[in-house]
């Protein structure tokens, strides 16, 4: 059995998009990676110690958040996100040899690959039905499966090279600049050095379905000068009316600005998840207004500890 400490947990087999962001992962490098076929799993794996962390999507240029990923980092505590990685997507065609394009009725692709093609399958291939797969890459191996009943897959570039395989199409994203977001889930406690190019996030619960409400939480983080990356609702789920957010906002923790906001949303909030402080993916240093700078904050907190402790205001 593999040692936790030397195993990595990804969204797989070996070749998918997923796959790839692990592989910008410089401790991973001769590690352990355990193929999962889903989120649950993958984050199942670090709360039950078989992997000391795993890489999931959680947002694409093109479709937005992956509601999956975003619920479950809501419902299981103790994670912590580490770091992101940004992979540039891309999709091919792929059938069996010997299939035409003509040919093709039925085809098998991961349900956020589908949505990013379907412009493209949909103008080229009108009649064509959807087989959901697991992953992109698993979505081109079943169709050399005994029975397979889908005639070609939507896949990554290079499947090609991996199986025996046949590209009908390249380049079927309907946005070429497509991007998706991966995240290294941990359950460390260890928060990354901030490094002037970082990203918090949070899940913020709204403590009452009421006007102002999503302005009050809101008002925390423009009130100090600070940007949101994300903003993106999810239902609790115990009532109508009852929402949770999730929040990436620019900065660090150990940014006043940042600390003293996060300090604002619990005060506002009966529940706020931190789900951690990392590097940037982008690697883009944070910007932000010379009045939001740490020293403004220190000086002002050093300000009412004088007065506090008798001195002249």
């Amino acid at each position: 059995m593999s040692d936790a400490a030397e195993t990595y947990s990804y969204l797989g087999p070996a070749g998918t998009f997923t796959w790839a962001a692990l592989n910008q992962v410089p401790d991973a490098a001769g590690k352990v990676w355990r193929s999962v076929n889903n989120v649950g799993e993958a984050l199942d794996d670090v709360t039950s110690g078989r992997s000391v962390a795993a890489m999931i999507a959680i947002e694409n240029s093109v479709e937005g958040g992956v509601t999956a990923t975003q619920d479950a980092l809501a419902s299981i505590p103790g994670l912590r996100i580490v770091g992101e990685y940004l992979v540039p997507v891309d999709f091919v065609l792929a059938a069996r040899p010997g299939v035409a394009l003509e040919d093709v009725r039925v085809i098998a692709a991961h349900p956020v690959a589908y949505a990013q093609c379907h412009l493209w399958l949909d103008r080229t291939l009108p009649e064509h039905e959807h087989l959901p797969a697991t992953s992109n890459v698993s979505a081109a191996s079943q169709l050399l499966a005994d029975g397979a009943v889908a005639d070609a897959a939507v896949a990554p570039p290079g499947i090609d090279d991996e199986y025996p395989l046949h590209v009908l199409a390249t380049q079927i994203g309907d946005n070429p600049n497509a991007v998706t977001r991966f995240v290294l889930v941990s359950g460390t406690r260890r928060i990354p050095e901030r490094t002037g190019a970082d990203k918090t996030s949070v899940i913020v619960e709204l403590p009452t379905d009421e006007a102002g409400g999503l302005m009050e939480m809101l008002e925390q983080f423009a009130t100090r000068g600070i940007n949101l990356s994300l903003l993106q609702s999810r239902p609790v789920g115990d009532a109508l009316g009852r929402y949770r957010f999730v929040i990436d906002a620019d900065g660090h923790i150990h940014d006043e600005r940042v600390a003293d906001a996060l300090l604002g949303l619990r005060r506002f909030s009966p529940n706020v998840v931190f789900l951690g402080s990392y590097p940037r993916g982008d690697q883009q240093a944070v910007s932000y207004v010379s009045r939001y700078g740490d020293d403004v904050f220190i000086e002002a907190r050093d300000w009412l500890r004088s007065i506090l402790d008798g001195e002249p205001g």
